[in-house]
């Protein structure tokens, strides 16, 4: 028998819980699947389709300030600046279709699933200074590659079962990340989940990450002997 989908709920996984950084990193392909099945306790087997899968994957949050530079006399200066809070380092949707088909403007605002919305909290008063400082900001983390939107990022292996693939850059920010999928039915989102995975740097790299933060000034002092001593050897190479 089955049952109507406003009665489902969703069995997903990730392929990687752990993505380790070495000096050799180079980026991580990771999978994302699941199956959209009856709710717990009901008597049918099966849901009614069709469905649209939406997956969302967040990085680390933070506060993060845009700037804008102006030429002034010939010297490039900062003449406003915008905050924006908790906003994510990586950030990449994939989606069954266009978005707009799927659901509304609204829907996918309230739920952070455009990029844009997450400009949406900046601590500023001026909201228009704030939309376009936003979109600027979404258009500098897209070209490196952070944020993207793959609306033909999930395919349906079955009726109820999707898959999913999204490779992480090499700039990938190390830190907890947030995998969250959404399935929708006629416009409504009829069941969501949420899944983590963590991003660390391994080996030197996180030696190298680790005292940057803990010692800063011993991880000054090292840099600059091994300057000092980078450029000693390099002279004493090229005089013979």
């Amino acid at each position: 028998m089955l049952v109507p989908a406003h009665g489902a709920r969703l069995i997903s996984q990730v392929s990687n819980e752990t993505i380790e950084i070495t000096s050799s990193f180079d980026g991580e392909r990771m999978n994302f699947f699941g199956s959209i099945v009856p709710d717990a306790g009901a008597e049918e087997k099966f849901v009614t389709g069709p469905f649209h899968v939406v997956v969302v994957v967040l990085g680390p949050t933070q506060n993060r300030v845009a700037r804008q530079k102006t030429n002034n006399f010939g010297v490039w200066i900062n003449t406003g600046q915008v905050e924006f809070s908790n906003f994510p380092s990586y950030f990449h949707v994939l989606s069954s279709g266009r978005l707009a088909d799927i659901t509304d403007i609204t829907t996918l605002t309230t739920n952070y699933i455009l990029p844009e919305a997450h400009t949406l909290v900046a601590n500023s008063s001026d909201w228009w200074k704030s939309a376009i400082f936003g979109r600027q900001l979404v258009r500098l983390m897209t070209e490196e590659g952070l944020f993207g939107v793959q609306e033909n990022g999930v395919s349906f292996l079955a009726d109820n079962f999707y898959s999913a693939r999204l490779t992480l850059p090499s700039n990938a920010p190390p830190g907890p990340y947030l995998a969250l999928t959404y399935v929708f039915q006629n416009g409504e989102i009829i069941a969501r989940k949420s899944e983590g995975f963590a991003v660390r740097k391994i080996g030197f790299e996180r030696f190298l990450a680790l005292s940057a933060v803990q010692q800063p000034l011993l991880y000054g002092l090292v840099c600059v002997i091994l300057a000092l001593f980078t450029g000693w050897l390099g002279g004493v190479i090229f005089k013979r």
